[in-house]
């Protein structure tokens, strides 16, 4: 069972890809929990450090999945990131990342550092996946390995927006060319 400030910070996530980190208020997760808004400042005292406990559930997450994979191959690997995007699509929702990127401008200080720091965790395991791929000569591809994790992940990122809009096979269509055109042999 999920505790009080377990149910916030799920509520503050799904508002924040919803609506987005400006449009949300303490009243709309007081509603959506069945609690009062002082139970809300209780846990957060404000709104800056609910957004913060999202982005450490979903940095907890990355560090979370990078160790289950450890072992695993870097076709595996790249299967797995793309299974995280999947997902987000099945539940018809769109990255933290992409979310927040929208009100970055507006978001603290702290905020945009907790970002970063998640991004960063993201593109450096994409980026070291994909050159051990490169390396085992299971994926091939030309440029530094930084540059194609960018390109993939902002592909993802991207498309997850994107694909609300065009054909419903597109999302999937994406994934596959990535996958088809890092399996190409040279």
């Amino acid at each position: 069972m999920s505790t009080t400030k377990d149910q916030i910070i799920i509520i503050a996530d799904a508002l924040i890809r919803d609506k987005g980190y400006n449009a949300f208020s303490f009243f709309d997760i007081s509603t959506a929990v069945g609690i009062k808004k002082a139970s809300i400042h209780y846990h957060f005292p404000q709104k800056i450090d609910v957004c913060l406990a999202v982005l450490d559930y979903h940095t907890s997450e990355i560090l979370r999945i990078i160790a289950e994979h450890k072992d695993k191959t870097a076709l595996e690997k790249l299967d797995r990131f793309l299974a995280i995007y999947s997902k987000l699509r099945d539940e018809h929702k769109i990255c933290i990342v992409g979310s927040l990127s929208t009100d970055y401008n507006t978001l603290d200080i702290k905020i945009k550092d907790s970002l970063k720091a998640f991004s960063d965790k993201m593109i450096a395991w994409v980026s070291a996946f994909l050159e051990e791929g490169r390396t085992s000569q299971q994926f091939a591809f030309s440029g530094d390995a930084r540059t194609k994790a960018m390109l993939i992940i902002t592909n993802m990122v991207a498309s997850l927006q994107l694909s609300r809009l065009t054909e419903e096979d597109d999302f999937k269509r994406i994934q596959q060319a990535i996958r088809e055109e890092l399996l190409k042999e040279n």
